[in-house]
């Protein structure tokens, strides 16, 4: 942590212009907590002067707070740290001070900010956890553990993949400690400048791709937008150099249609008889930037969004009437944030307004509570952790060991905490965290028992089968999705109901196409480790090699040809070489009226595919000349279907009255032994003519139980 804190007056993210500059968080002036941090500790009862400015916001969000422990936390910091300097030449508990103002003015508890204090003394000096847990109790022992870095001359490499690890698994027991680890990332960020810019752009990259979505997740705004504002001056200057003019010649118009929009919203309100506060907030350099990509030239409502604080949910609600009422609302602009909330706590009725010129105001609309929750997040909600629920009247409560629960772990902390023991390397845990986290939108699933299941947006049965069981999913055969059979490969929308098919086969076993429907770290790390163990007897080498040869079938020139492994007799196939032997390719099964191609093969056999099978692309890539072929005058043919099938009485009685009511004769039949309550029959059919195949593959495919029908492959590929 101390290696990433430079000079604040180099800083490559300046402050917003005035106008825009967020109001309630003061910089830091270092120079002064330097000076007074020199002086060391008071006397024992009074308050340091170097943490004034941390009680007095602390006090202001918790009047009647204990602020004894911070005193001591501050005692033990300045103490150990002394002589100590960061590279800007300050004194180095400047630091963890100016961490626990930016928790302070979010509202953190006294807790949090004992903890905060403390986060670099284990790391960087001689005090042990053993005197943090002697001084300060359990709870700042875990925190300051938490975030405390795993040393590189014991990890190497995996130092920072595994201590992100370590605190991510911490934050699934306290969520304060990644509270202090993204207040903690915003100050050294706010003092990158003097670091050599190949290491401010690492550190920018690492905060991009995990600190920022951990913010986003954990619903603390506030750490978000500026970390955003930062990261986005290092790795674009250009771009942010530009966002930043714009907002100087916006601030520098003589008129704001914004702040006039914001008086109309007032006067709608206060005829109504609406308690209100009607805010003007400006756009951080990020979201303005990203309107300007989406919209082209901005108007000056592009520059911020109203917003309006009320008392009650309901006066959210009363506030949205009367201004689509009396104001021109954007009626595709509305979405409803209180009714359905964002996983990650965020709430608020989002709205727009037109003025008569055309330029579109967007409206915000929340309670006081809603809106400190919006802007810190799990920060804001104390300690995370209930006393048993008679103690608590909000309800909360502990289960029997005393193990008390976490309101603020939501589903995507639980899920990524599963997936993260079954890494089995630094290198995929921190290349499967990155991209977990770059997937910033969730979906709920509902299972039959009435249960839910939270997943990504994007994910499929497979995923849900893999949140529910675990690596029992592997068992897995299929699944209903809203009543109806789906295949494993199937994408699940919001909302659905996913009824999934366990079979109950001991040496159940995940298929490797799996891995191209698996959404989540989850399922593809459990599938991934299951392949690793279970290596296939077959490779896609040793099919490449035995090339054609090993899928040609004879076609009869004649009807009374054996056909005990022909996938069409009849069919006729006309090619321009005297005396040569034609076969039909078994990996693609062709049949009139398929478009057909033929390649030379030994001994001067013509095998002949149909033109969209992969085998054509492998041969005309080795060069392989093409011959003409044709079908020649045919009717009656046969050809070999395969039927995949959930196992279930009478299916077989069920397929074959299926086949005989389209009128086709069966020559063979085979079924083979199920395989996780799945079923393979193969049919070799008589059809009168070629026209009758998709007719009679959709009445197979109808047959309760039946999910496939295709035409017989050398090697079947199954999806599912």
């Amino acid at each position: 942590m101390s290696a990433e804190a430079t000079n604040p007056a180099v800083s490559p993210a300046p402050a917003p212009p005035p106008a825009h500059r967020r109001k309630g968080r003061p910089r830091i002036d270092l120079r002064r907590l330097g000076r007074a941090a020199l002086l060391g500790p008071t006397t024992r009862d009074r308050l340091p002067d170097a943490i004034s400015h941390v009680a007095e916001a602390h006090r202001a969000h918790h009047p009647d707070a204990d602020l004894e422990p911070l005193r001591r936390a501050y005692v033990l910091a300045e103490s150990s740290h002394r002589g100590q300097m960061r590279k800007s030449g300050e004194p180095y508990i400047t630091h963890p001070l100016a961490v626990t103002l930016i928790l302070a003015e979010l509202g953190a508890e006294t807790t949090t900010l004992t903890a905060s204090l403390l986060h670099d003394t284990v790391e960087d000096t001689d005090v042990t956890l053993d005197q943090v847990r002697e001084e300060f109790g359990a709870e700042v022992c875990f925190i300051v553990d938490g975030v405390t870095k795993l040393e590189k001359v014991d990890y190497g490499a995996a130092a920072e993949p595994e201590t992100f690890r370590k605190m991510l698994v911490a934050t699934g027991n306290d969520v304060r400690v990644m509270s202090i680890k993204l207040a903690d990332r915003l100050h050294n960020m706010r003092t990158l400048g003097v670091m050599r810019p190949e290491k401010q752009e690492r550190i920018a990259k690492v905060t991009r791709d995990v600190l920022i979505p951990l913010a986003e997740r954990l619903g603390v705004q506030a750490l978000k937008t500026e970390l955003e504002d930062l990261v986005f001056a290092i790795l674009h200057p250009e771009e942010y150099a530009h966002t930043r003019g714009l907002i100087a010649d916006n601030a520098a118009q003589e008129s704001d249609p914004l702040a006039e929009i914001a008086d109309e919203v007032r006067g709608v309100l206060r005829e109504a008889g609406i308690q209100a506060e009607v805010l003007i907030r400006p756009r951080h350099f990020v979201s303005l930037h990203r309107v300007s990509r989406k919209r082209g030239r901005l108007r000056g409502t592009d520059f911020g969004r109203i917003l309006v604080l009320v008392g009650e949910d309901a006066d959210c609600y009363a506030v949205l009437g009367e201004l689509h009422t009396c104001l021109t609302p954007v009626v595709s602009e509305f979405k409803d944030f209180i009714a359905v909330p964002k996983f990650n706590l965020y709430q608020s009725l989002h709205t727009a307004v037109a003025r008569g010129d055309g330029q579109v105001a967007e409206v915000l609309i929340r309670t006081h509570q809603m809106h400190k929750a919006a802007e810190a997040g799990v920060v804001a909600l104390g300690n995370p952790y209930a006393a048993p629920a008679e103690e608590h009247p909000d309800g909360r409560r502990a289960d029997g060991e005393g193990e008390r629960v976490d309101p603020t772990r939501p589903g995507w902390l639980s899920r990524l905490l599963d997936w993260q023991e079954a890494a089995p390397d630094a290198d995929m845990f921190w290349s499967t965290l990155r991209e977990d986290l770059a997937q910033d939108r969730e979906i709920t699933v509902f299972r039959p028992d009435g249960g839910t299941l939270g997943l990504p947006e994007g994910a499929s049965c497979v995923d849900a089968a893999y949140a529910q069981y675990g690596e029992d999913a592997h068992a897995c055969i299929g699944a209903r999705v809203n009543g109806r059979l789906a295949t494993l490969s199937t994408v699940l929308k919001d909302g659905d109901t996913v009824q999934l098919l366990m079979g109950q086969d001991p040496a159940s076993e995940p298929s490797r196409e799996w891995l191209e429907h698996a959404h989540t770290p989850a399922a593809r790390i459990a599938i991934q480790r299951w392949l690793a163990t279970h290596p296939s007897p077959a490779t896609d080498e040793q099919d490449e090699r035995d090339g054609d040869r090993k899928g040609e079938t004879p076609a009869a020139p004649a009807l009374d040809e054996p056909a005990a492994t022909s996938d069409t007799v009849g069919a006729v196939v006309v090619v321009d070489r005297p005396e040569a032997t034609v076969r039909l390719a078994r990996c693609c099964t062709p049949v009139p009226p398929d478009e057909v191609t033929g390649f030379a093969v030994r001994g001067g056999v013509v095998t002949v595919h149909r033109v969209e099978c992969a085998a054509v692309t492998r041969m005309k890539g080795l060069g392989r000349p093409e011959i003409d072929v044709r079908w020649g005058d045919t009717t009656e043919f046969r050809v070999t279907l395969v039927a995949e099938s959930f196992q279930r009485p009478h299916l077989l009685a069920d397929l074959t009255e299926a086949i005989a009511l389209e009128g086709v004769d069966i020559v063979t039949a085979t079924v083979e032994p199920p395989t996780q309550q799945r079923v393979r029959h193969t049919y070799t059919l008589q059809l009168p003519d070629a026209a009758h195949l998709p007719a009679l593959m959709r009445a197979m495919r109808n047959v309760p139980g039946v999910y496939d029908v295709g035409r017989a492959q050398h090697q079947t590929v199954a999806a599912y």
